[in-house]
């Protein structure tokens, strides 16, 4: 048929009538299904056949149905399980018919049913870091650790501040709460530290350095002024 492409078994069948039958050119052509001009092409070795995508298993599923039993009902509860561990289970399950050589195989049944089935998997974007261009700063609570001076615990918070590019980092112990004062003196002292200043730095909202929408905008300006004395062209 004029645009179907041949199969290697329409190639196979057309051998044999050749080879066995030795019938004329043209007939073996017409049992196989295609013309005598491709037939023609065979004999000299100029046709290609063209392999089309598999759409049959060539062998037995191993599994034979275990996988949907046992291991599905583990998956969906579980999505992080490891096929080695589902592994175990199927040679609980069906003693004597598993073993390692089957991991493989198992692996890829894993695989294909997280791809369709499994959970959304989360989307990364990748970003593109400058040097120079941006340092970060936030505070910590460190009294989880329950540090202790003289006996008396010691609550304190630290300013860690971290150059995103290189990851260098700054730490300072703050001994009072989120104010301008420890922000100022951790920022300025991580400036100082590190040797320069980055284009923009980032930090929280210091909302618990004021009480009232006054404290903020006087908290915001003297920020803005110290960002514009250390000649930073924008705070974010």
């Amino acid at each position: 048929m004029p645009g179907k492409p041949i199969t290697q078994e329409q190639v196979n069948l057309y051998m044999s009538y050749r080879k066995n039958s030795k019938q004329l050119q043209a007939t073996s052509a017409a049992k196989a299904g295609f013309s005598e001009r491709s037939a023609r092409r065979i004999d000299t070795g100029e046709h290609e056949v063209k392999q089309g995508v598999r759409k049959y298993r060539t062998r037995k599923d191993p599994f034979n149905g275990l996988f949907e039993q046992y291991l599905v009902p583990l998956l969906e509860s579980n999505p992080a399980l490891q096929p080695i561990t589902l592994l175990e289970v199927l040679e609980e399950k069906a003693p004597n018919q598993f073993d390692h050589s089957h991991l493989r195989t198992l692996q890829r049944k894993v695989k294909k049913w997280r791809a369709k089935l499994g959970p959304e998997q989360e989307v990364m974007f990748l970003q593109r870091h400058i040097a120079g261009d941006m340092g970060i700063s936030d505070y910590t609570w460190m009294n989880k650790l329950k540090i202790t001076l003289a006996g008396e615990l010691f609550e304190h918070k630290l300013y860690h501040y971290r150059l995103v590019y290189s990851g260098w980092t700054y730490v300072q112990v703050c001994l009072g709460g989120e104010s301008f004062e420890s922000l100022s003196s951790g920022l300025q002292n991580a400036f100082w530290c590190s040797g320069g200043v980055p284009a923009t730095h980032r930090t929280d909202s210091l909302s618990a350095a004021f009480n009232n929408h006054s404290e903020q905008e006087v908290l915001t300006e003297r920020y803005r002024k110290l960002c514009q004395y250390y000649r930073e062209p924008r705070k974010t």
